[in-house]
């Protein structure tokens, strides 16, 4: 609460010198001696004694898997974009790190979690891994060729589940609280597919379907609609008490509402951090005051995105029973999946505009606002129908998100919260464009493209002026690293990387460099499609 950093995860990452205990009665003692309003200055010296600077624990680690030239570089037509991607490609070498082996001897004196095996991280202030992050950080390291690195990182999250039941929002021990969007399921699916390794899914798959039990006995809800009554999930993080890494933030904003209304603004916040979307207008609408972080609800939203993964995830847990030769489970997850897919179409599902949507408990309807998370089923291939994903074209065009240049928005609104405009972030862009990508239609699939074009350019334009990859992008004006939130936007960057190798290897023939940004208007589509259809 003293302030000393500008950044409050700054000290909860900083490790002890010695037992707790000694600490501890230091502090007392010192507190003691100043009638418990300890100098400034004397505050700074105590921590400086008795805390090591931020990342001592960790150390640098160059990936052994990593080699010079992988293969999908080939692929890449436009010079300047394979010579960027190779840069991308080296990056992996500085978000490696492993821990020391004290962390293990000493677990009291750290807030990170001991993992066996090296892992990468996102960058910047992130220097511990984070769960969904990791999904889109394996792809880019499988396309990278890094095989082993990626089994490393899924070994870890299989023993966080062993040790605790869940893959905690990152590897920090004042994470434990709450999980991140439930993708382990899918990297298990990223690894077995490019591996074939059976061995590994069969040694693991009792963890994965524990992960899953998590969330459904500690994230389902009821939901009541037509006469009927389905299981859906949410985002709830049922403790109190500030974010450790957020702390004087988290206590401060607690002083502008009532007293009795704290505890649960804390619980709230710690869901909005479950989510990955910390945070967003999305989870203040149909607050007292949807402009202000303090009007926050998250656990009385049912999220598209979050019931799309468990979709996806239930129907891979079916995949990998019957591959194992287990009917039984096999024939469990799929009636699981079933049961979801029905109850999103009667709970999320919107005919008339297109998209799924977020669901309203307290209001009992549906929010209508536009977010890319909207249409994380197509991403999840979480539908029934195929022609859902040209309807989600008409949602996209209907909202103008296609007149966006520089990327898809992560929201219409402008809180000054990170999740909302004018920040545009890689996994959302991954769930609209692999999620259009599966159509049938050409047109449809060419819009994927322009959406994956558009979003390239950015990232190339801003690296090539700041040499930097960011965790997100400001898609107001020309393309900018993103603002807003907590903290100062951060360098690296795990997820974007990984994003911008998918597209570079899936489109690699096409993709340019070149400074003219497509703007997706009825008008300019025809004259794309004509274009592409010349260039076929």
């Amino acid at each position: 609460m003293a302030k000393l950093y500008q950044d409050d995860k700054q000290f909860v990452d900083m490790s002890l010198v010695t037992s707790p205990d000694e600490v501890l009665q230091s502090f007392n003692e010192l507190a003691a001696a100043h009638n418990h309003s300890i100098p400034r200055g004397q505050l700074q010296e105590f921590v400086q004694r008795h805390f090591q600077p931020v990342g001592q624990e960790l150390d640098p680690w160059v990936p052994e898997d990593w080699k010079d030239s992988p293969q999908f570089l080939q692929k890449i037509s436009d010079a300047k974009l394979r010579a960027w991607a190779e840069q991308l490609h080296q990056i992996w070498k500085r978000l490696g790190k492993k821990m020391k082996p004290e962390i293990l001897s000493y677990p009291e004196r750290f807030s990170l979690i001991y993992s066996e095996h090296p892992f990468i991280v996102p960058g910047g202030r992130f220097v511990e891994f984070y769960y969904w992050d990791s999904y889109w950080v394996m792809e880019g390291l499988l396309l990278s060729e890094m095989v082993s690195t990626v089994k490393g990182m899924l070994q870890n999250f299989l023993d966080l589940v062993e040790t605790y039941g869940h893959i905690p929002n990152g590897g920090r021990v004042y994470y434990l609280q709450r999980s991140q969007p439930p993708l382990l399921t899918l990297m298990m699916d990223l690894y077995v597919t490019h591996t074939q390794n059976v061995s590994f899914l069969q040694e693991s798959i009792g963890t994965l379907a524990s992960e899953l039990d998590f969330w459904t006995v500690n994230r389902t809800v009821i939901v009541n609609s037509g006469g009927r009554s389905y299981n859906l999930n949410r985002y709830y993080v049922p403790y109190g008490g500030p974010r450790p890494e957020s702390y004087s933030k988290d206590a401060d904003l607690a002083n502008t509402v009532p007293e009795g209304d704290r505890e649960n603004l804390w619980t709230e916040l710690k869901a909005g951090a479950e989510s990955g979307w910390d945070f967003s207008s999305r989870w203040l609408v149909g607050g007292p005051n949807p402009d202000l972080l303090s009007s926050i609800r998250t656990s009385k939203i049912v999220p598209v995105d979050l019931n799309a993964f468990l979709c996806q995830a239930e129907g891979l847990m079916s995949k990998f029973y019957s591959r194992l030769g287990n009917d039984t489970e096999a024939t469990k997850y799929r009636n699981l999946q079933s049961q979801r897919l029905a109850a999103m179409e009667a709970v999320l599902w919107d005919e008339q505009k297109g998209a799924w949507f977020d669901y309203d408990l307290e209001k009992r309807e549906k929010n209508l606002e536009f977010y890319p998370s909207n249409l994380t089923p197509l991403w999840a291939g979480c539908f029934s129908d195929p022609s859902v994903i040209d309807k989600a074209l008409k949602y996209l065009e209907d909202n103008q998100i296609l007149t966006y240049q520089y990327g898809i928005p992560t929201s219409l609104r402008n809180t000054g919260q990170q999740w909302d405009s004018p920040n545009a972030w890689a996994p959302l862009q991954d769930l609209v464009i692999r999620g259009l990508a599966k159509s049938d239609s050409p047109r449809t699939r060419e819009v994927a493209f322009q959406l994956a074009q558009n979003w390239i350019r950015t990232n190339f334009k801003v690296y090539s002026q700041t040499s930097a990859m960011y965790e997100k992008y400001d898609i107001s004006n020309g393309g900018h690293p993103g603002g807003g939130g907590e903290y100062e936007v951060q360098e690296g960057f795990g997820w974007t990387n990984g994003l911008a190798l998918m597209l570079l290897d899936r489109y690699g023939d096409q993709l340019t460099s070149g400074t003219q940004m497509a703007s997706l208007g009825p008008h300019c589509l025809v004259a794309a499609l004509l274009t592409s259809f010349l260039l076929h």
